[in-house]
């Protein structure tokens, strides 16, 4: 079960579960509504009118995206301008799609634990990350004599070596 709707402008295909990132949206107690629904996938194939359904979603997150930068230049003018741009964001994650009297909503099992960047460098332990830093030595020195070092470490070995 899917449906497509109409959010900022945009379209989305979504189901039950699915987290999306539309515009900037005003939420009522965390709840959003999208109206706008243009199709609905049923049974069998079968695809709805626009306007049949409703689709239910609870806000997740509010940001703004990366920055996006304008720059405007005209050649021989000595014209220069920089802007930087950030987009607001609303993270929704849809619960439930409504549609010719049936309601399919998104079970517990669907929902993913909301990560940040925090939590993901915590789950990786240093035993796992990679060696200590005497382990780790050796390993650099020997990366080094091999073809993988500096152009001044190559160098060297190869007047040792005797060749130009």
């Amino acid at each position: 079960m899917f449906a497509v709707i109409r959010a900022g402008g945009k379209q989305y295909r979504v189901a039950p579960g699915d987290v999306i990132k539309i515009e900037k949206a005003i939420a009522d107690n965390g709840r959003v509504e999208f109206t706008d629904v243009l199709a609905v996938s049923g049974s069998e194939g079968q695809i709805g009118r626009p306007g049949d359904g409703r689709v239910l979603g609870e806000v997740v997150e509010e940001g703004r995206g990366d920055k996006v930068l304008v720059f405007h230049y005209k050649r021989k003018k000595q014209y220069k301008r920089l802007r930087g741009h950030r987009q607001p964001f609303t993270a929704v994650r849809i619960t439930e799609i409504a549609f010719d009297g049936q309601s399919f909503k998104a079970s517990e099992e669907q929902k993913p634990a909301k990560k940040t960047r925090r939590s993901e460098a915590a789950e990786v332990s240093p035993e796992a990350a990679g060696e200590t830093e005497v382990a780790a030595a050796p390993k650099k020195a020997a990366r080094n004599k091999t073809a993988g070092g500096s152009a001044a470490a190559k160098k060297r070995a190869a007047k040792k070596s005797g060749k130009k």
